[in-house]
């Protein structure tokens, strides 16, 4: 199976970093969206990693740079960036978005047929929201839902394996648009997964047999299945 991964996040792009994907030369160029012709074939090869094809936006410029665009010309950088990336026959593509419903959504979801969403959330009150924000934005533009991911939903104690609730979930204040959403999974928050982004190595790699792992790879599994019934 062949996997692409594309991180659209322009003031944010991590994840490079998570699969340990460096960017050390510095850019003195100003990115700006640039046209091209519908015939014209993609000239920038992605990376490979842990079998993943991986572009990012990050990968314009340095590490220890930003990309500051005009405000206007974010989401097409976007679009114009995807485009650009030759990743060659995939399974699936998956394209990171930052959260919310900002520019680089909407260009998106104009000029690109997407198969759907999965809307990626924690339990608190503020990411709800946000993530009530998103599902309108996409919900107008006509584009599937396939289903929510909480990050971070609890976590296990080590020492006494007890399961908690660390962030206080208000009933309330979640949208009312995400309770008939499926929930593909919960991920836990936990040391093995932070560790192993620290260290630009996946807990899917690492440690597949763990039960951390295999929260990721539960999901996948749904994903896969829920993409199949609706193409």
């Amino acid at each position: 199976m062949q996997v692409g991964v594309f991180d659209a996040d322009v003031y944010g792009p991590n994840v490079p970093l998570m699969l340990g994907v460096h960017q050390r030369q510095r850019s003195r160029a100003s990115y700006v969206p640039v046209a091209r012709r519908r015939d014209s074939k993609p000239t920038v090869k992605p990376v490979e990693r842990f079998g993943l094809k991986v572009f990012s936006t990050g990968l314009l410029v340095g590490e220890d740079q930003a990309i500051n665009p005009p405000p206007d010309t974010v989401g097409q950088i976007v679009v114009s960036t995807l485009r650009e990336v030759a990743w060659g026959e995939l399974d699936y593509l998956l394209v990171d978005m930052p959260p919310s419903s900002g520019q680089p959504q909407a260009d998106l979801v104009k000029q690109v047929p997407l198969s759907g969403v999965i809307i990626v959330t924690t339990p608190q009150d503020l990411s709800l929201l946000d993530a009530g924000r998103s599902f309108q934005l996409f919900k107008q533009a006509k584009v599937r839902i396939l289903g929510v991911v909480e990050n971070m939903s609890y976590f296990i104690c080590p020492d006494c394996g007890g399961r908690h609730e660390i962030f206080r979930r208000t009933e309330s204040v979640a949208p009312d648009v995400l309770r008939d959403v499926p929930l593909f999974g919960r991920i836990p928050l936990a040391p093995a997964i932070s560790r192993g982004i620290n260290q630009a190595a996946p807990i899917v790699h690492t440690e597949p047999e763990s039960a951390q792992a295999q929260a990721f790879l539960d999901i996948a599994v749904i994903l896969a299945e829920t993409v199949a019934k609706n193409k």
